[in-house]
């Protein structure tokens, strides 16, 4: 797996087409790693003659681990929020966007289409606004402005998301631990097989897990705060894909994303939640290219 210096920090990415297509980044999302993005989907861009471009964000997979940090406690933090009292992490979502502008610059790449899914939507929010002649285009998957008064993740999901397995040096018991996991969070209308699930689990539990480096993501999140005012400053072509069974970022944020960039395009897919499965790879890629090519009409849609 080759890996580049950025912003300080090391990167491991991977390359997927042809060398002259145009480029994508696609951006993972919370304690996600590269190959979160499955082949098939990949392989719908480079079909479409994009050249696909996957890393590991800071705190996930092969790259950099901020382990000198420290575990942050999320109790804590949550009681913080709760009193509106600041909160203060080792790094932030805008540390993390310019990882993936420096990613690009290592890569001599000097603009891109820009792909996030939930913590990478938000990452990706923050280029569209922040490093607007660097962004061919935005799509931001299943993500949110983080907008005060917006719904929270549905109690099954929630409790999913911050369970621990029965036996956390167990690599069998880590592994049952999120295969449960993305079922609760999956999507009910196409639910990923269990055999290829498992075995998705298991690529990237044998890969990396990083339980502090995930907390850290989430101070990330949390202390990045409010995007609203940002997203009203992007001038970039927008996508906003949200499904409307997602338990862990209900539809409503991606429908909040689109209202606040002027222009975009909402695309909801029914019975779509909070993950790829593989009945969708090819409706997917399928979406992200005609927007990169400027296809997609201007108007709200859904599948």
């Amino acid at each position: 797996m080759p890996t580049v210096q950025a912003n300080g920090i090391k990167l491991a990415y991977d390359l997927q087409g042809d060398p002259k297509g145009e480029p994508i980044l696609l951006i993972a999302g919370l304690g996600l790693q590269l190959i979160s993005w499955p082949d098939a989907f990949c392989k719908g861009l480079t079909d479409q003659g994009f050249r696909v471009i996957r890393f590991d964000n800071r705190d996930s997979g092969l790259s950099s681990k901020m382990d000198h940090f420290g575990k942050p406690d999320l109790h804590f933090a949550f009681f913080k929020t709760l009193f509106h009292m600041p909160l203060f992490s080792c790094y932030t979502l805008y540390d993390m966007a310019k990882d993936a502008t420096c990613l690009l610059d290592e890569l001599g790449i000097e603009k891109a289409h820009i792909v996030g899914a939930s913590m990478g939507g938000m990452i990706a929010q923050i280029i569209a606004a922040r490093y607007p002649h660097r962004a061919l285009t935005l799509t931001s998957i299943m993500s949110t402005s983080g907008r005060p008064g917006l719904p929270g993740p549905a109690l099954e999901a929630n409790k999913a998301l911050f369970s621990r397995p029965d036996n956390p040096r167990d690599i069998n018991s880590v592994i049952d631990h999120f295969v449960k996991m993305f079922k609760v969070i999956g999507s009910p209308s196409y639910p990923t097989p269990e055999e290829e699930l498992r075995m998705r689990v298991t690529a990237s539990v044998r890969r990396n897990v990083s339980v502090s480096g995930t907390a850290r993501q989430i101070m990330a999140v949390a202390s990045s705060g409010d995007q609203g005012a940002l997203l009203r400053t992007v001038k970039t072509p927008t996508l906003v894909i949200h499904g409307t069974d997602d338990p862990l970022v209900p539809v409503a944020c991606g429908r909040d994303t689109a209202r606040l960039v002027s222009g975009s395009i909402l695309y909801e897919i029914e019975g779509m939640g909070h993950d790829f499965p593989p009945a969708l790879d090819g409706v997917l890629s399928g979406l992200i290219a005609a927007h990169c090519k400027g296809e997609l009409e201007p108007e709200a849609r859904r599948a």
